[in-house]
Formats: C-alpha cells, sequence, structure tokens
C-alpha cells in the first residue's frame, strides 16, 4: 500500500516537472527585444486569429500557445514603430547625457486576450519567481513600463494583471471609457482620447447632419459594448434614435460563425431601407467582409459608413470593392504628427540585422506568400502606415523617456540603479513632454485627450482629412473639402415635418418614427421637426392651424375708413346741413303764421339740440378713448333731451290753444311756462348723467378675441346708461300723449299730428335698439345706435320742419294770417255742428264760450289776432 502511494506521488511529481518545463519554453517566447538599462515590454497584434488547440482524452493537457493566425501586417508596423521610437530616444542627448538606454521586449498578442495573458505571464515572471527578481533562476531583466495595446479588451485584461506590481501601462489605441476609473485601472494611461468624446463627437455629426435613424455594428466584447453604452446614451440625449445594433463575435478563427453573423448583418441592413447612416465600432476585417457582402444585396450605395478610430485608417478593406459601391465612409482618427522618419526608418531597414537582433516577426513577414522580396517588404510597410498611430506610440515613447530622465536627474541614480515600476508611475502621472513643438501630460485619470481629425475615404486620394474635433468645446472646425457627398444623404424614420406641424409618436414606437399633425389654431411650430407645438401670446397673438408663426392681434372698432361708418357719417353731415338751412329759413319767415305756429323761438332751439345730437354721432366713430366713451352718450343724452323738451313745450301750448274745458284750461295756463319747463326737463338729465360720470363712468375696454382685440365702449354701468335712456323716452312718452290728445286740431297747422309720428318713429326706433344692441357684437355695436341716432334725429326733422318748408316754399297762400284764422274758426264752426249734431240745441252762452276759447288760440299773437267772425248758429 505504501508501494502504491509513493508510485502515486512521483508520477504527480513527473506530471508537474513536464508542466513547469512546456510552461517555461512557452512563456518566454517573445517576437523581438534589445537590452537596455530601462525595459519597455510592447504588446501588439502581429497576428488577428488564434487556432484552438485540441485537448487531451480527458479534456486535460499541458499549457500550450494557441497557433496564431492571419498575419496582421498593420500591428507589425506599430511594433516597428515603438522600436524607432525608442531607438530614436536613445540617441537623444537626454538619455545620452545620463548614459542610459531603454531596450524592449515586444509580445504578440494575437488579437487574443488569452495569448496576451500568457505574455503578461512572461512579463511578470521575474517579479514572481522567489520573491524578486534578485532570486530569479533566470536571468531575465524585468520590464518597468508596458506599451500597449491597441483592443481595449485586451488592455483591460492584461491592466488587471498589471496593477498586482504597479507596472505602468500606456496604451495608444485603447479607447474603452471604462479604462478612465483610476479605482480599478490605476497603472493604466493613454495617449489618446476615451470613447466617451469619440462617441460623443459622432452623434455630434449625426446631429449636424440631421441623421436621426441610424444603426450600430459592434464587435463583441469590452470595447464594442462600452462604445455602444455610450454611443447610445448620447443619441438618447440628443433626440437621435437606433434602428438596429449588430453585434459580431470577437474572435475571427471560427469563420463559419463569423460569416453566419457577417450574412444577418447584411440582412438587417437591407430590410432597414431608411437608415442611411451606419457607426461601426467593428474590426476592419469584419468590416471588409461586410463590405464585399453588401453589391450583392438590394442595398444603396448613398449610405455614410462612420468608421470608428478601431478600422478607420484600414486601407486594406477596400482591396475587393469598390468604394462607390458602398458609399461614403467617414473615419475618426487620433490625432497624427509628421511619419517622415519613421518611413525613412522603414526604407533603410536591414532585414538581415533586424533578424539577428531576434525580431521574429519580420522574418515571419517576409517568408509571406505575397512578400517576394525586401523592396516588396519595405513597400508593403510603408502602405500599413497610419499616421495617427505612430505618433501615438511615440508619445507613449517620448512621455517613459522624459519621466526616466527625470527621475535619474531629480534622484541622482546612476545607470546601474534600478528603476521600481511604482517609482516610474509616479514620475509617469506628473511628467510633462514635448513632442513636435506642443508640450503634453496626462490627466487625473492618465488620458490625453487629443483632438480627432475627421477623414473622408477616397478611392484615388486615400483618407483625406475634412474636419478636425476638438473634445475641450465640442466643435467642428471644416476644411474646404467637398461635403457634398453626404450632405445630402437623408436617414430618418419619417419625413421631416414642416414649420406648422408637430411630431407625434405612436406609443411603443421609437420617437424617430412619427406622424406629422398640424399645430391647433393659436398654436405653432417655426422649424423643421417640431416636438410639439408652441402656444400663443392669446393676449396679443393668435394664429390659424397649420401655422408656422403667430400674428399680432390687430386692434378694431368702428374705423373712420370703414364703408359703412362713411356712409352713416354723411346721413349725419347731410342732416347738419339741413338743420342749417332750416335755421335760415325759419329765421327768415320768423314773422310768419306758420313759424309762429311752429313755437317761432323754440324752432331755433330744437334744431340746436339737433345739432349736438348729430355732432354725438361723430364720437361714436373712430379708435375709442376714455374721453370719447363718456363724450359721446352725454352729448347725445343731453341734446336729445333738449329737444324733446321742446317738443313737449309745444305739445302743451297745442293743448292749452285748443282745449274747451275752461276749468283744466285755466290750471294749465298757470302750470305753462316754457323755458321753465325746458330747463326742468333738462337739468334732470343733467343730474343723471353727472351722477353717471362720476360713480360709473364710461371707459374704453380692450375685448381680447380669437383673431383680433376689439376696443369699444363700456357704458360703467348699465342701470345709468338705461336711466338715461328711459328718461328721454319718458318725455317722448308724455309728449306722444298730449300730441295724440291735440290730433284733430286744425289740418294745416296742426302741430299735434307731426309730433305724434315724430316721437312714434323715436320710440319704434329705441325698442328696436335694445334688443339689436343686447344681442350685436363686434366692431359695429356703435353702429347701432348711431343709426339709431339718425332715425330719430331725421323724424323729427321730417316730422316737424319740412311740412312747415313745404308750406312757407310751396304753399304760400296758407302761410297768412287771414289764412290762418279762417283756418282755426272753420274748424271751430265744426267743431260746434258736431256738438250740436250729438246734444241737440245747446244755450247761446255755452256756444260763445266755445268760440271764445278756439278763437283765442296762444299760437297767434295778439297784435295778430282780428275779431271774432260771428257764427251762424242755424244749420
Amino acid at each position: 500500500m505504501a508501494c502504491l502511494d509513493l508510485t502515486s506521488l512521483f508520477l504527480m511529481l513527473s506530471a508537474l516537472l513536464a508542466v513547469t518545463e512546456a510552461s517555461v519554453a512557452q512563456f518566454t517566447y517573445q517576437g523581438a527585444s534589445a537590452p537596455g538599462d530601462i525595459i519597455i515590454g510592447g504588446f501588439f497584434p502581429i497576428h488577428e486569429a488564434v487556432t484552438t488547440v485540441n485537448t487531451g482524452e480527458n479534456g486535460f493537457s499541458p499549457p500550450q500557445r494557441p497557433n496564431c493566425s492571419k498575419f496582421y501586417t498593420k500591428g507589425l508596423n506599430q511594433a516597428l514603430a515603438m522600436i524607432h521610437a525608442v531607438e530614436m530616444a536613445n540617441s537623444s542627448p537626454m538619455l545620452r547625457r545620463l548614459n542610459i538606454t531603454l531596450g524592449y521586449r515586444i509580445y504578440d498578442t494575437c488579437s487574443d486576450v488569452t495569448t496576451a495573458l500568457w505574455a503578461v505571464q512572461d512579463l511578470l515572471r521575474p517579479f514572481s519567481d522567489c520573491g524578486s527578481p534578485t532570486n530569479s533562476s533566470y536571468t531575465v531583466q524585468p520590464i518597468t513600463v508596458v506599451i500597449g495595446t491597441s483592443s481595449s479588451e485586451i488592455s483591460i485584461a492584461i491592466a488587471r494583471e498589471l496593477n498586482l506590481q504597479w507596472i505602468p501601462q500606456i496604451s495608444y489605441a485603447s479607447t474603452a471609457t471604462i479604462l478612465s476609473d483610476k479605482s480599478r485601472f490605476p497603472a493604466f494611461m493613454r495617449t489618446v482620447p476615451t470613447d466617451e468624446y469619440q462617441t460623443h463627437a459622432m452623434v455630434k455629426l449625426l446631429k449636424d447632419n440631421k441623421w436621426t435613424w441610424v444603426g450600430i455594428i459592434i464587435t463583441d466584447g469590452d470595447y464594442g459594448r462600452s462604445a455602444m453604452e455610450s454611443f447610445v446614451k448620447h443619441t438618447e440625449t440628443e433626440g437621435i434614435c437606433v434602428a438596429f445594433k449588430a453585434i459580431l463575435p470577437d474572435s475571427l478563427a471560427d469563420e463559419q460563425h463569423l460569416n453566419a453573423s457577417i450574412n444577418k448583418t447584411v440582412d438587417i441592413i437591407e430590410k432597414n431601407p431608411k437608415v442611411n447612416v451606419v457607426v461601426s465600432f467593428a474590426k476592419s476585417s469584419q468590416m471588409k467582409l461586410l463590405f464585399e457582402r453588401l453589391p450583392s444585396k438590394n442595398v444603396s450605395n448613398n449610405k455614410v459608413w462612420v468608421a470608428s478610430d478601431n478600422w478607420s485608417t484600414a486601407k486594406d478593406i477596400l482591396k475587393n470593392v469598390n468604394l462607390s459601391d458602398i458609399g461614403t465612409v467617414l473615419g475618426f482618427t487620433f490625432k497624427s504628427g509628421n511619419v517622415t522618419p519613421f518611413q525613412q526608418y522603414l526604407k533603410d531597414l536591414q532585414f538581415e540585422s533586424e533578424d539577428k537582433m531576434n525580431n521574429s516577426f519580420l522574418n515571419e513577414f517576409l517568408k509571406k506568400t505575397d512578400i517576394e522580396n525586401a523592396a516588396r517588404a519595405v513597400q508593403e510597410l510603408i502602405k500599413n502606415t497610419f499616421s495617427d498611430m505612430v505618433f501615438s506610440i511615440q508619445m507613449a515613447v517620448s512621455a517613459i523617456t522624459n519621466a526616466v530622465a527625470e527621475l535619474y536627474v531629480t534622484r541622482q541614480w546612476n545607470a546601474s540603479t534600478p528603476i521600481l515600476p511604482l517609482e516610474l508611475l509616479r514620475q509617469l502621472r506628473n511628467v510633462t513632454f514635448e513632442k513636435e513643438g506642443v508640450k503634453y501630460n496626462f490627466d487625473r485619470n492618465g488620458d490625453i485627450n487629443l483632438s480627432y481629425d475627421i477623414c473622408q475615404w477616397d478611392e484615388q486620394e486615400g483618407h483625406g482629412k475634412i474636419a478636425e474635433y476638438n473634445p475641450s468645446n465640442y466643435s467642428f472646425t471644416f476644411t474646404n473639402k467637398n461635403l457634398s457627398h453626404f450632405e445630402n444623404v437623408v436617414s430618418k424614420c419619417s419625413d421631416s415635418c414642416r414649420p406648422g406641424e408637430y411630431k407625434k409618436t405612436a406609443e411603443g414606437q421609437h420617437t424617430c418614427c412619427y406622424e406629422c399633425l398640424a399645430c391647433a389654431e393659436n398654436q405653432y411650430s417655426n422649424h423643421t421637426d417640431a416636438d410639439s407645438c408652441s402656444q400663443c401670446d392669446t393676449k396679443s397673438m393668435w394664429s390659424n392651424d397649420n401655422s408656422s408663426e403667430c400674428q399680432p392681434k390687430t386692434y378694431e372698432y368702428f374705423e373712420w375708413n370703414s364703408g359703412f361708418a362713411i356712409a352713416l357719417l354723411s346721413v349725419a353731415a347731410l342732416g347738419i346741413l339741413l338743420l342749417f338751412s332750416l335755421s335760415a329759413l325759419f329765421f327768415w319767415q320768423r314773422r310768419s303764421p306758420v313759424v309762429k305756429a311752429a313755437g317761432g323761438p323754440l324752432c331755433h332751439l330744437i334744431l340746436f339740440s339737433l345739432l349736438g345730437s348729430f355732432v354725438s354721432v361723430i364720437f361714436f366713430v373712430g379708435e375709442p378713448t376714455n374721453m370719447t366713451c363718456m363724450v359721446r352718450q352725454v352729448i347725445f343724452g343731453l341734446s336729445f333731451t333738449l329737444c324733446v323738451s321742446c317738443i313737449l313745450v309745444k305739445s302743451l301750448k297745442i293743448l292749452l290753444a285748443f282745449q274747451i274745458n275752461l276749468e283744466l284750461k285755466e290750471l294749465l295756463d298757470r302750470l305753462y311756462k316754457p323755458y321753465v319747463i325746458i330747463c326742468i326737463c333738462t337739468g334732470l338729465q343733467i343730474i343723471i348723467c353727472t351722477v353717471w360720470l362720476i360713480l360709473y363712468r364710461p371707459f374704453k375696454e380692450k375685448v381680447v378675441q380669437p383673431q383680433v382685440i376689439l376696443l369699444e365702449c363700456k357704458e360703467g354701468s348699465s342701470v345709468m346708461f338705461g336711466l338715461m335712456l328711459g328718461y328721454i323716452v319718458l318725455l317722448a312718452v308724455i309728449c306722444f300723449t298730449f300730441a295724440y290728445i291735440g290730433r284733430k286740431l286744425p289740418q294745416k297747422y296742426n302741430e299735434a299730428k307731426f309730433i305724434t309720428f315724430g316721437m312714434l318713429i323715436y320710440l319704434m326706433a329705441w325698442v328696436i335698439f335694445i334688443p339689436v344692441h343686447v344681442t350685436t357684437s363686434g366692431k359695429y355695436v356703435p353702429a347701432v345706435e348711431v343709426v339709431v341716432i339718425l332715425i330719430s334725429n331725421y323724424g323729427i326733422l321730417c316730422c316737424h320742419f319740412l311740412p312747415k318748408c313745404y308750406i312757407i316754399i310751396y304753399k304760400k297762400e296758407h302761410n297768412t294770417k287771414d289764412a290762418f284764422m279762417k283756418n282755426v274758426y272753420e274748424y271751430a264752426r265744426k267743431s260746434a255742428e258736431k256738438i250740436r249734431g250729438l246734444n241737440g240745441t245747446e244755450p247761446r252762452s255755452k256756444m260763445e264760450n266755445s268760440v271764445y276759447i278756439i278763437s283765442n288760440p296762444s299760437l297767434v299773437p295778439e297784435e295778430e289776432q282780428v275779431s271774432e267772425p260771428k257764427i251762424d248758429s242755424t244749420p
């Protein structure tokens, strides 16, 4: 039993020994190296894929380095750029003065995380063996700092390993935002800006060109998903929608899975014809396969491909496809510098001596089937030179060179004194170095946020720079290059909504997919693709449906230039002319019986009051003010009250002149004081108007209506306005009553009938006015009252004065004293006969009294009265 245990223990030790030997054999592999006082580790993707190693029967096998495949010339070029930068640093006065040299050990990551981690294990062995490099079984000089890698996913993986020894890592192309988190990656730095700036710049480019319906393609992994997350975050804030998200596998080894993903992505692009802008964070080899499949599909060649720094300068993508078949490619590249010295270095390469320096990468490159000789190799290397990558690698070496020099100077070390990685890390975080006349330094996140160059692919000219993006102010500076290739590209889910419309998004749809609805009344939108309509200030502005702007509300009132106003003012002016004509005529005929019978001086007072009534019409037209609102009603109220008061006196005078009831006549004679009555009646109206103006004065009011602002007069108090009109109506009713009683007086000189008709017209006009005034609204409300005023005025003129004018002008024979008295006595005789016919023969005394009453009318002055004619009492 003991022998069995010893046998098992021996087998286990043998297996462990075999594993250890295999591990050492595999992990000590690097492609290029050079000695120096400070060793810089380099991680570059010399190959693009790895081939998985088959496991043993039980699923286990000793650790073995996978087989790398698909030689990547661009990765070799990057490694050579580091070698050149190190050689330039060693020849610089800065290091030569200190007698210090930089060395390097370069590893191939094969674009694979696991392969990169194995290289890191080899790099860290001097720190882990027996706890110290001096106790190591292998005399391997430790690496103090690392440059690499280009892939963010690989950088994230190796950064976690390097953090264990605080070995500083400077990446020249890893842009994942997560690497700026110093709590997780304290030793990581980079000479390029983060994806946060790149995605922000991409979204700004989309927004500036109004591309709101886009697709995104990424490579599965930390870099791709981080970039997509940052990109989507910025698109959401800018109102841009992502129509589809295509994720390609990170590994290029499984070609079947890769091709299936590429075909699926092409189908997605074909099914989204409105997506004419696609943003891609994929690898260059994946985009090459994608572009090769596009021409066979029904995909428009009027698309814009926005390339991330991952493939924006990969010229070999167009090897088997024409740029015109895929559309326009706009690439975001890092800030570049002068690469002429590096290109000269490539031209001067001595491949035999380089191979002796343990650069197995060059040896493998020379064995490629398409590389026939050294000249062809140099040509291929220059073709795969990308100025932004070279510049970033040179910046990393410059930072290390300056940090090492400052450490030796400040601490007065010599070349034999080793620098610990942590010391170098601290110095790097604070170092300031100069490159092509510009000074640079790392920020607190270990980043150098340079600007981006935006290039446009061209089949003849290559990649021409068309703009520069400045992360500090988030702005583009465009060159004079023609931008018509992509400025006319439309990438929208829905057509733009015109001004006057707004976007209505259906529930569950993207906000970029919408229908355009017209803005409602009093709303507007003054730009395309408005999310909502703005509200007009309804107090001063208005708009119709589907309006792009608000119109100012115009002030509306009964204008002077209105046709209706002109007609009414013309009628009022004609009335005023008629008044003056009548006044002149009545003054000329002031001693005639007709004028005296019409009232004599009272006629001129009536005409004067009507003049005031006609003048009040003017204040109803034009823009109202507080003053005109008060004046117009008061002038009309007082003037028409005076007019009706005079007519009331005339009615009472007629009643007295032909009154046959002696007792009533005597009473009315005592009360009949014409001018006192006029003053009292007018005075009461003055009191009403004064109280109205003091307590409830009329005022101008702005009535806001849908499209206009109506300027109108408010009466202040409807009660006082009604009281003023009601008082006039009361006087008119009294006049009408008195006139109606005397309607059968002598025909040719009968004022009663005309007063009756005049007052009847007035009453009817104002009865109609009340409901019309209450129900009418708008600027023609004042016109309603003006019409009623004119009807009332012309009613009095026509009924009171025009018949007198007719007699004066055309019936002069009736305008004599004898004709007048004859008419009066004729009326008396007929009245007497009527009374005798009704009651039989009456006493002579009563007949004489009746004749006396009607034969002494107050209408005729005493000096013009004649002796009483004898009236024959017999039939």
